[in-house]
């Protein structure tokens, strides 16, 4: 199939398919006329790929872990270095959650004790 209907099946514009092909995350067949050329397995990987990058995973790290994924949704299966891959990743969310956490606490508080003295912005004030 082509790949305006790739993008029919899946719902994914073409622009964004190509970009999933420079990637690496896509591999497209060429015709002899250099059309791209994708295959059924091609709309689970479009599939896989958009469950992945929803969960919040990069590109780069998708393509570690596609070759490991089964099933549209999917479903990792145990191979050399998923569970690494994954690990470091659920770290580093963790440790900008921490993050975001403190700073939500900070702003939580500044806006606590925050005195309204009854003036706006441009009435003597810096903006």
């Amino acid at each position: 199939m082509r790949i305006g209907e790739l993008s029919r099946l899946t719902g994914v514009s073409t622009r964004l398919l190509r970009y999933y092909e420079e990637q690496g995350l896509l591999r497209p067949d060429r015709t002899a006329a250099g059309y791209r050329e994708y295959g059924k397995e091609d709309t689970v990987r479009v599939w896989q790929i958009r469950s992945l990058l929803a969960a919040g995973l990069s590109t780069r790290i998708i393509a570690v872990l596609l070759p490991c994924a089964t099933g549209p949704v999917p479903v990792l299966e145990a191979c050399p270095q998923l569970l690494a891959t994954l690990r470091d990743e659920l770290a580093d969310l963790d440790s900008r959650i921490e993050d975001l956490t403190r700073s939500r606490r900070a702003l939580s508080h500044y806006l606590a004790t925050a005195h309204d003295s009854g003036h706006g912005y441009g009435e003597g004030h810096a903006a």
